[in-house]
């Protein structure tokens, strides 16, 4: 398909649910997840739920798997847990419950990210797929990896995504 063409296949507006992962966070602490809102609102899309649930496997697992099967969200973007750190579940949470992998995601981002921060990129493990006919997105926790990830990954490509996950 031709980039014109490409460009043309796309919903103008998303309905989407923003998920924060954080033992810490709290609505009002949350800027990560704050700019996602706002950034996803700036480019016309809609915020159809907005949570924070601790990291624990299951609570995300649950979380997405219940907002990709509730026909409100045709997107879900999640933000923190994809590093290291024991709590650190996200990926494991996501992974288990993607019908389809979009692997590009993440190796791009980790790309993008590597011309920003260096080696330390290869800690993130940001990840996409699809899990019920929704997109989902996995970013991590700061707010420059969201900005990264939402700036050159997301944004140009949500419409179209969800374009291509309608029935």
């Amino acid at each position: 398909m031709p980039g014109e063409q490409h460009k043309r296949n796309t919903v103008a507006s998303v309905s989407c649910g923003v998920l924060t992962v954080s033992d810490t966070r709290t609505m009002e602490t949350d800027r990560s997840g704050a700019i996602v809102r706002a950034t996803l609102e700036a480019h016309g899309h809609r915020v159809h739920r907005r949570e924070i649930v601790p990291d624990e496997p299951s609570r995300v697992r649950e979380t997405v798997v219940a907002w990709c099967g509730d026909g409100g969200c045709q997107a879900v973007l999640l933000t923190g847990g994809t590093g290291l750190a024991s709590r650190d579940t996200t990926f494991e949470a996501v992974s288990a419950v993607l019908d389809k992998r979009l692997d590009g995601f993440g190796e791009l981002f980790r790309m993008l990210s590597y011309e920003q921060i260096g080696s330390g990129a290869m800690l993130s493990r940001a990840v996409a797929g699809v899990c019920n006919g929704t997109a989902v997105f996995s970013m991590p926790g700061s707010t420059a990896a969201v900005r990264l990830a939402l700036d050159k990954l997301i944004l140009p490509e949500l419409g179209h995504v969800v374009w291509l996950l309608q029935p």
